[in-house]
């Protein structure tokens, strides 16, 4: 090959290893770490960056309106912000309360990792409409815990919310006694540490408050953007 050849060939791959570099940091930068969902041996869901700056632990019941409340107010900077940039990792502790609470928080696990927030979201978004829909079931008598649990989601219409998502039956779903025994013992130690929900967690120390107004700033004073 002739020299200035030589020499248009090594610019060229210049080039070519500049293009390619200029395209990889940006997208490692603008990765959206919300699709990034985790389960942990207690059965926690975590969203987000594992490294994280921050690391946020919500204790959520699906019967508590402030919690409804929260995800609602919170989502826009938080999910959609924060976790979505990368500076805070987000775990979601069930702190169950009751049946129905119990059979959605079930039902929501069963639609699997990649389809957790979207259900958890969807649960929140129409608790009004479940509370209601709740009052009115009464079991057969007699009836197990999983048929109790079954009933319930179906009368709420939390059954039909998540179906499209599920990864299984929703009666073997309910069925499970594994999950169901983690779930409890999930909320027990949640219980153990806080008084109410929602509570939350920074960077492993409890902060008083139980909304976004409150839990932003201190997001904000760890290091979230």
């Amino acid at each position: 090959m002739r020299p200035y050849l030589i020499v248009l060939a090594l610019l060229f791959g210049a080039l070519l290893t500049g293009s390619s570099q200029a395209q990889t940091a940006p997208s490692q930068a603008q990765r959206d770490w919300r699709t990034a969902i985790r389960q942990t041996p207690t059965g926690a869901h975590i969203i987000g960056n594992p490294a994280a700056k921050v690391k946020l632990v919500e204790y959520l019941s699906y019967t508590c309106p402030h919690c409804a409340a929260f995800v609602a107010e919170s989502k826009p900077e938080l999910l959609d912000g924060m976790v979505r940039r990368g500076s805070v990792s987000l775990e979601v502790r069930h702190a169950v309360r009751d049946g129905l609470d119990l059979s959605a928080a079930m039902l929501v696990r069963c639609t699997g990792p990649a389809n957790f927030v979207a259900a958890h979201n969807a649960v929140f978004a129409n608790q009004e409409a479940m509370l209601a829909k709740a009052q009115a079931y009464r079991p057969a008598e007699g009836a197990s815990q999983a048929a109790q649990l079954a009933g319930l989601a179906d009368a709420s219409g939390v059954t039909a919310l998540v179906r499209p998502r599920l990864k299984t039956a929703p009666q073997a779903c309910l069925a499970a006694t594994a999950d169901r025994a983690k779930l409890v013992a999930m909320a027990e130690a949640a219980f153990a540490k806080i008084q109410g929900t929602p509570s939350f967690e920074v960077n492993g120390t409890l902060v008083p408050g139980n909304d976004w107004a409150s839990l932003k700033p201190r997001l904000l004073a760890a290091g979230a953007r």
